[in-house]
């Protein structure tokens, strides 16, 4: 709950919250190590590093939901989810709503995407009505425990219906109560500015290199308007590159010493998460006056 009042405040004071994406515990916890204040949980990236498949609309509630629940435990920093759909209609928004609290979350997104759903930064995507997701964001709100618990709605309407169809949608989904607006994929900085002029509460910006919107650096992003930027994929992306270079090294040249610059050391790996204290945990719990090996019988 504390970590749920401490993103509210976030949102609400202080500069634009950055916010990187992450998959599994050891992103997230690079993530809290480089000093952001919060971590986003990628469903793009969940799909990728547990079935190997694009994000296409085939990981399951049950599959994310345990992503959710080990992430959030291994970080003091706030969670933002990929909520997808809500993997459903609205009795799966309020299952999935009231999984993701319980674990952990601090927030979570559902997008007005028919199922199945397609990645925000790609063709095909298919709209629910705008009435039905406002019946979404009404049950997710319905659903938390800890009214500190921050949904943020998402529209997809932009690449299929326009961007004033996207504002539009906004609206209608701010005036249901959402925390956060998140019009996905905008096309121009016209757009983007629009788009964070445009709600009372917080709007979010999806920051994905190569994507359909113009890749800006976060102080321009709050110059627009906008409270909170994620960047999903970005250590995805890198980590498969660099993953693929050291490979083909150590395929072509029998070793991986080349890139022993650009690598942690051991000590630093182990530190990173927490050797030293887990090491003095252990400590208190172990007696002191055992006898040593070979001492009396």
């Amino acid at each position: 709950m504390e970590k749920r009042k401490r993103l509210r405040r976030l949102l609400k004071e202080g500069p634009i919250l950055v916010v990187p994406g992450s998959y599994d515990v050891l992103t997230a916890r690079l993530v809290q190590d480089a000093g952001f204040s919060a971590v986003y949980m990628t469903g793009s990236g969940v799909s990728l590093s547990s079935l190997g498949i694009p994000d296409l609309g085939l990981i399951s509630y049950a599959e994310v939901l345990d992503r959710v629940e080990k992430i959030a435990a291994a970080v003091d920093i706030p969670l933002i989810a990929d909520g997808d759909t809500g993997y459903g209609g609205v009795l799966s928004v309020i299952r999935t709503v009231k999984g993701y609290e319980a674990r952990g979350a601090s927030a979570m997104h559902i997008e007005d995407q028919k199922d199945p759903k397609r990645c925000g930064h790609e063709l095909g995507r298919r709209l629910i009505t705008p009435e039905e997701m406002v019946g979404k964001i009404k049950a997710a709100l319905d659903a938390r425990t800890d009214a500190d618990f921050v949904i943020i709605a998402r529209t997809d309407a932009r690449t299929v219906e326009g961007i004033d169809r996207a504002i539009e949608r906004g609206l209608k989904y701010q005036e249901a109560g959402a925390d956060v607006i998140f019009v996905e994929s905008p096309e121009n900085v016209e757009e983007m500015r629009r788009i964070a002029k445009s709600f009372r509460g917080p709007a979010m910006a999806n920051m994905v290199e190569g994507g359909r919107t113009p890749f800006l650096p976060y102080p321009e992003l709050e110059k627009l308007g906008y409270r909170l930027a994620i960047y999903p994929n970005s250590l995805t992306r890198l980590f498969c590159k660099v993953g693929k270079d050291l490979l083909a090294e150590l395929k072509q040249n029998g070793s991986t010493q080349a890139f022993q610059d650009k690598m942690l050391t051991h000590g630093e790996l182990w530190r990173l998460f927490g050797s030293e204290r887990w090491a003095e945990l252990e400590k208190r719990y172990i007696p002191t006056n055992l006898p040593r090996k070979g001492g009396s019988r």
